[in-house]
């Protein structure tokens, strides 16, 4: 007798065939997305240990090499503009070198930066991370966490209002640094509200009530717990179906979403819809290396699919797909097309 999970995993695989998925990558290039959220850069600075410091009991790290990346919302672009999808992007940025840097690097991807909006008193956030032998040794971050001034916000809505034509999905990427706002989340509703443009979310504040009413939402099993008061999340993924059920429905009923994709690392993603039957996607059997960005990719993919005419299912499963090539990489890593292709 075949378990749940298999019965599941089966299901969604004659669901989205393979002929079926390399179309909807294959409209791709036609779609476009706009991402609104939290901005930041990754500063990764590479090296090898061969010491203890004689200072302190700390390893001294010999650099090798430095990059800067996109990170936040700004790996939510990334993922879209490498698999072939076309961007817009709304946020704030700093007055200094790294903001300039961010909108420099947009500018040369061809991404639209009318969107974003410069606060001379807030730095841009920049997220620092040192790596040896392939290892994360220590991450320190520069940033502000304050809510953005009420005019940034309105300024941002704005913008959405005028690229809403040209857009058929929107991201909404809080990293909960202050710029996803009450003020600028009931601005997003009411415009698009009466529109066919999904709207998708991942969330970082607890209480989901903020995002009430958008299209989907895509939490890991840690902030779905938590959103239904349920704060033991490690058994989530230890095989027990019917909690990580319970959780998805209650979010949809509590909040009126239309669909939760709930990421939970090695154990996949579960997928929940309004009025449908719920999907577990395995995780994909590859050994991981690094999960930093993983998110992004996979809400990025799953908004991008939608708008490329992907069912909620369909779209869940390219984001699984592309997030489980991205998590054998190190660092904030983005998907080709041929990736994808070849593992659908």
């Amino acid at each position: 007798m075949r378990s749940i999970e298999e019965t599941v995993d089966r299901t969604t695989k004659r669901l989205v065939s393979r002929k079926r998925a390399l179309e909807i990558i294959g409209n791709y290039p036609a779609s476009r997305v706009l991402v609104l959220g939290d901005l930041m850069v990754d500063h990764f600075i590479w090296g090898k240990v061969s010491r203890i410091s004689p200072e302190a009991p700390v390893p001294v790290v010999e650099v090798t090499k430095e990059n800067l990346m996109m990170g936040g919302s700004g790996n939510v672009v990334s993922n879209i503009h490498a698999v072939g999808g076309r961007v817009a992007v709304a946020g704030v940025i700093g007055s200094d070198g790294i903001g300039d840097w961010l909108k420099a690097k947009l500018q040369q991807m061809k991404v639209d930066t009318d969107g974003l909006v410069q606060e001379s008193e807030r730095p841009t956030t920049v997220k620092t991370r040192i790596v040896a032998h392939g290892q994360q040794m220590v991450r320190y971050d520069r940033e502000s966490r304050h809510v953005v001034r009420p005019d940034s916000a309105d300024r941002i809505v704005r913008y959405v209002l005028s690229v809403l034509d040209d857009v058929q999905a929107i991201v909404i990427s809080d990293y909960n640094k202050g710029i996803v706002t009450d003020r600028l989340l009931d601005g997003v509703r009411r415009i698009v509200a009466g529109r066919s443009v999904p709207v998708c979310v991942d969330p970082k504040r607890t209480d989901f009530a903020v995002y009430r009413d958008f299209d989907a939402i895509t939490p890991n099993h840690h902030e779905a717990g938590r959103a239904v008061g349920v704060e033991n999340t490690h058994e989530l993924n230890e095989g027990r179906r019917a909690g990580i059920t319970r959780i998805g429905r209650e979010i949809i009923r509590r909040f009126g979403f239309r669909a939760v994709l709930i990421t939970r690392g090695e154990a996949g993603m579960d997928l929940f819809e309004r009025g449908g039957r719920d999907v577990h996607i395995p995780a994909e059997t590859k050994e991981v290396f690094d999960v930093t960005g993983a998110g992004d990719t996979a809400i990025g993919i799953f908004a991008l699919s939608l708008a490329s005419g992907a069912s909620f299912r369909e779209a869940a499963y390219l984001a699984n797909k592309a997030a489980g090539i991205v998590v054998g990489k190190i660092g904030t890593a983005t998907v080709s097309p041929a990736e994808l292709k070849r593992v659908v």
